[in-house]
């Protein structure tokens, strides 16, 4: 099957027509002249921009380095731009021979071209911060002073310039090949329930459904089909915690979570205390709704296919997906007209792909892209209220936090 850069919208007996994103404003095709000459141009820009500057940026005068800046971001625009669309395409059907055969040729040559730019960050961290403080004088590396305020906050934990390519090169086929490793077994789960076979996304839909019969023998299914594959899992989560206790290791970082935290720009002492503050509180909050809950629903002990149970006075109706739209786009009109201009360009653009298809990566999420392009959201829409919530949060917080 011919890979699409643009998906057919779904028509849903009971929720309406879903749409379908399509990611022709990235690229025309998987096979497009434009995707081939941007990896070309980029390979060759990457390799003239190594020659040019490797080992040098130290005695750049600051508008020099400003410039050389501007060039990177230029390139690593195009590289987002590439590994965007092939990651959007994948998560459209992970079980697709086609998508993850581009997923991974666009991955090797992505990498391949960024190696050639890896020594720049690492150069950049070796200015001491006196001497940057010089550059930093002249007005257009001044606007790059956040960014590289951000990279620097890395340099107590960077490795040798070959130890940084070596991690870069191989992530291809250690922690992200784990990480694909999972995602398309998760993808390929499929859930018996009577004569009926389910996705992910469908039977964690029916552990909210209203019937207590139909809660049970979903979260029966789910906990057989993740038994069933449970060495997989197993494997998978004590190679990757391994690997990142190698790295973490190396690069000298106090906890499993600090590399993280740093990452975030938020002290482990911050996390700690958000992290203390929420299980100090399990008794008054977690605990004492699931007391409640239980006694709504006439039992002692809730049973853990009931833990996401609709309340008995909740209305858990479908919503069709116009009704969605409308309670999205009203609700932020209410609050922000500004906000609902945001919410409503993902709905007028083929931004948004929400059916439920098997292969498709379950859950939802926001994909910025890059900043020359514009987001994109995944859905697996099938009409409840958490659904429409999911809806207005991602659309809204991801274009937002672009513009």
């Amino acid at each position: 099957m011919a890979l699409s850069a643009a998906l057919a919208p779904v028509v849903d007996k009971e929720l309406g027509e879903l749409p379908a994103w399509d990611l022709r404003d990235l690229y025309p095709a998987p096979d497009s002249p434009e995707l081939n000459r941007d990896l070309e141009d980029c390979a060759a820009a990457a390799k003239a921009f190594q020659k040019d500057h490797q080992g040098r940026l130290s005695d750049l005068k600051g508008d020099k380095l400003a410039s050389a800046i501007q060039t990177y971001e230029k390139l690593q625009e195009v590289l987002g731009r590439i590994m965007s669309y092939a990651q959007l395409i994948y998560q459209g059907d992970l079980s697709s021979a086609e998508a993850g055969g581009l997923y991974q040729n666009l991955q090797e040559r992505t990498t391949e071209i960024s190696a050639a730019l890896l020594f720049f960050t690492l150069e950049l961290n070796r200015i001491s911060d006196g001497d940057l403080q010089k550059k930093l004088k002249d007005e257009s590396l001044a606007h790059y002073e956040p960014w590289l305020r951000d990279i620097r906050t890395f340099r107590p934990h960077q490795l040798s310039d070959e130890l940084e390519r070596f991690q870069h090169e191989k992530n291809v086929t250690g922690r992200g090949a784990w990480n694909r490793l999972f995602d398309e077994t998760m993808a390929g789960l499929r859930f018996p329930i009577g004569q009926e076979t389910f996705t992910l996304a469908e039977v964690l839909n029916r552990l909210t459904d209203r019937d207590g019969a139909v809660r049970k023998s979903a979260a029966e299914a789910l906990g057989k089909a993740l038994k069933d594959n449970v060495s997989t899992f197993a494997l998978v989560t004590n190679t990757l915690a391994k690997d990142k206790a190698i790295e973490d290791n190396w690069r000298n970082f106090a906890r499993p979570v600090s590399s993280r935290n740093l990452g975030n720009f938020v002290e482990d002492e911050v996390v700690d205390a958000l992290v203390n503050a929420v299980t100090d509180n399990y008794p008054s909050l977690s605990h004492r709704y699931y007391g409640l809950k239980a006694k709504w629903f006439g039992v002692e002990k809730l049973p853990y296919w009931d833990r996401n149970a609709p309340l008995p006075e909740d209305d858990d109706s479908i919503v069709t997906w116009d009704a969605a739209r409308e309670r999205v786009l009203s609700a932020y009109n209410a609050f922000s007209p500004d906000l609902a201009a945001v919410g409503k360009s993902f709905f007028d653009n083929a931004w948004i792909d929400a059916p439920v298809r098997p292969g498709k990566a379950s859950g939802a999420f926001a994909h910025p892209t890059v900043p020359g392009a514009h987001p994109y959201l995944l859905l697996n829409y099938q009409g409840r209220v958490r659904d429409v919530m999911t809806l207005a949060h991602d659309a809204v917080r991801r274009r937002q936090a672009d513009v």
